[in-house]
């Protein structure tokens, strides 16, 4: 990456057709422009909104039309200086094989190596932290750390801002998890964990209908997930029990007859049940126990689905009206 006068840059843009590959030009180090000049003639324009003003927007207008007397086609990508700066700080502890607990420089090094000022540097740094790549220590300097695998999820996943058809999605993959760790229960569960099951299930029977419910059915879901020794399995039942929660509560007309006719075919399979069969060591028995555990889910998700893509369809026919 160089810097160029505007001056210089519109003089490479009239003489594009001598230019093989793509040119960076880095101007007061605010915003950035890329300018790939060769036979797909395109023009990548990265702008930090932040620092858009008066001068820059005619500055960009003029080499819009200078690149429209080159017929060259003009893109536009939102992507600021933070971002790629961001990039450009994973890429360095990468080549510099960094690991975690190594230090890594301060911000003034770091801008300079990149070349770019400490406060663009400083923002870059900032998500990192955030992200948990980072921790800064009190007059020692930043470290890298082991981020948490799931930590951006945790932060996203929120029921309120997910459309329906991510949270139909979620709810899917947290059903073919629990059923995919069955294995997993049967080869590690000691028994101390079937005695707090146990217990869990105690709880469920007390709770049963009332606003407790779902702490006990929390509770043991929980307990088998934590059960396999995986820490990311457990960390996920965490972040996903909030959909479920939401699933169940939004959804209760949907569910209820699902559920009541589920119950009179005898199909229901309960805590208690499944805990039967993991005290019996009967896993297959068990398998077909928790597909039936969630199979109101099952069904509630295929006939939300199907109305869903009913709604769309309509939508779709009465806007080409």
């Amino acid at each position: 990456m160089f810097k160029m006068s505007i001056s210089a840059l519109a003089i490479v843009l009239n003489e594009s057709s001598i230019c093989t590959k793509s040119m960076f030009f880095n101007i007061n180090v605010h915003f950035l422009i890329i300018i790939p000049l060769h036979s797909k003639k395109k023009m990548h324009i990265y702008v930090e909104k932040k620092s858009l003003n008066i001068a820059f927007v005619l500055f960009v207008r003029q080499i819009i039309q200078i690149v429209k007397s080159n017929n060259m086609k003009i893109e536009i990508n939102q992507t600021t200086l933070i971002d790629q700066v961001e990039d450009s700080l994973l890429t360095y502890f990468k080549k510099n094989d960094l690991r975690c607990g190594d230090s890594i420089p301060n911000e003034n090094n770091l801008a300079a190596e990149l070349g770019v000022a400490r406060s663009v540097v400083r923002e870059a740094l900032s998500r990192l932290k955030m992200m948990g790549l980072i921790h800064a220590r009190p007059r020692k300097g930043m470290v890298l750390t082991e981020p948490s695998i799931l930590g951006g999820m945790k932060r996203v996943i929120d029921p309120r801002v997910l459309s329906e058809e991510t949270i139909l999605d979620l709810l899917d993959f947290r059903i073919a998890l629990e059923i995919g760790i069955s294995s997993d229960i049967f080869r590690k569960i000691t028994p101390k964990d079937i005695e707090e099951l146990s217990e869990i299930v105690k709880m469920g029977i007390v709770f049963e209908n009332n606003e407790y419910a779902l702490i006990s059915e929390s509770a043991f879901h929980t307990k088998l997930y934590k059960i396999t020794g995986n820490k990311i399995i457990s960390e996920f039942q965490e972040i996903i029990h909030p959909i479920l929660v939401y699933v169940k509560e939004k959804f209760k007309d949907y569910l209820k007859p699902i559920n009541i006719e589920m119950s009179k075919s005898g199909r229901i399979a309960t805590h208690a049940d499944l805990l039967d069969f993991i005290r019996k060591g009967d896993e297959k028995g068990y398998r077909d126990a928790i597909e039936r555990h969630f199979e109101v889910y099952k069904i509630f998700k295929v006939n939300r689905s199907l109305e869903l893509m009913a709604e769309k369809n309509e939508e779709e026919r009465i806007d080409s009206i």
